[in-house]
C-alpha cells in the first residue's frame, strides 16, 4: 500500500516582504510597468494561498527618491515626503493588482491619506492578516530621514513577522558587487556583524541595526526568477539568509 505524500507546511507563518521601487517599473525600473506589478502579485497570491500572513513594504524610488531630489536643489525633508506619497502611489498599484487577483487587501499609511488608505494602526493592520488579508504599508515609516528599509524593519518587529524577504533585482548578497565583477562570490548565509563589517549593503543602517538588535532574520533574493517568493517561504535554500 502507497502512503500518502504529505504536503510540506511553510516556514514561515508571518513574513514581511520589501520590494524596492525599482522592481514595480519593471526592466527600466522607473514608473509602474502594469506587466510588471501583476508578476509580482502573482507570486504574493501563490505565497498567501499557502495560509501565510503577508505583509508588504514597497519603496517609491521608481517614481522619487528624497535624497536624489535634495541633491537636486529641493529640501530633504520636503524630498523624504515626495518619496513617502510615492510609496503610496506604489502600494495602492499593489493593491489594485491583487484585488484583481481575488486577494482582500488592506493599505495602511504611516502619513495621512484617509481618502485612500487608513492610517497604520498595528492592531488593527494584525487583525487584518488575521482574516487572511494582505497589509500594504505604504506612507515610510512617517518621517523624513528615514528609508523605507527603516520602515520594513520597524513594521515587521511590530506586527510580529518571523522574517523579512528583500525581494531584489539581485539573487543574493555578494562580496563585489556581481554586475561589476565577474569573480564575485555569492554568500548562502551570513551574520549581522560580518555583513556589517564587511558594509555590505543588505539594508541601510538604520533599518539593519534594528533587525540586528530584535534578531529579525533577512532574506535577499531575487524576485524576477518565478517562484521564487514560494520557494523562500518554503525554506527552500534560495538567495543569502542574513541571522545573529
Amino acid at each position: 500500500m502507497k502512503k500518502k505524500k504529505v504536503a510540506k507546511k511553510p516556514a514561515y507563518r508571518r513574513v514581511l516582504i520589501k520590494m524596492s521601487g525599482e522592481v514595480m517599473g519593471g526592466e527600466q525600473g522607473y514608473g509602474i510597468c502594469p506587466e510588471a506589478v501583476h508578476g509580482l502579485a502573482d507570486q504574493i497570491v501563490a505565497v498567501h494561498k499557502l495560509g501565510v500572513d503577508v505583509a508588504v513594504v514597497i519603496g517609491g524610488g521608481n517614481i522619487f527618491r528624497g535624497l536624489q531630489g535634495s541633491q537636486k536643489g529641493i529640501e530633504r525633508a520636503t524630498g523624504d515626503y515626495m518619496g513617502m506619497l510615492a510609496t503610496v502611489i506604489n502600494s495602492l498599484a499593489m493593491q489594485d493588482a491583487l484585488e484583481k487577483k481575488g486577494v482582500d487587501t488592506r493599505v495602511q499609511t504611516a502619513i495621512s491619506t484617509e481618502a485612500v488608505a487608513e492610517p497604520f494602526i498595528r492592531r488593527k493592520a494584525m487583525r487584518h492578516m488575521e482574516l487572511g488579508r494582505v497589509v500594504i504599508f505604504g506612507g515610510g515609516t512617517g518621517n523624513p530621514f528615514f528609508s523605507t528599509d527603516t520602515a520594513a524593519a520597524l513594521r515587521a518587529n511590530e506586527i510580529g513577522a518571523e522574517v523579512i524577504l528583500k525581494a531584489t533585482k539581485v539573487d543574493g548578497i555578494y562580496n563585489k558587487d556581481p554586475m561589476k565583477y565577474a569573480r564575485a562570490v555569492k554568500y548562502e548565509r551570513i551574520q549581522y556583524q560580518e555583513a556589517l563589517a564587511k558594509r555590505l549593503k543588505v539594508m541601510d543602517s538604520t533599518a539593519f541595526s534594528l533587525c540586528l538588535d530584535n534578531e529579525m532574520p533577512i532574506i535577499v533574493f531575487d524576485i524576477f526568477k518565478p517562484n521564487n517568493l514560494k520557494k523562500v517561504v518554503m525554506g527552500q535554500k534560495v538567495g543569502t539568509l542574513v541571522c545573529s
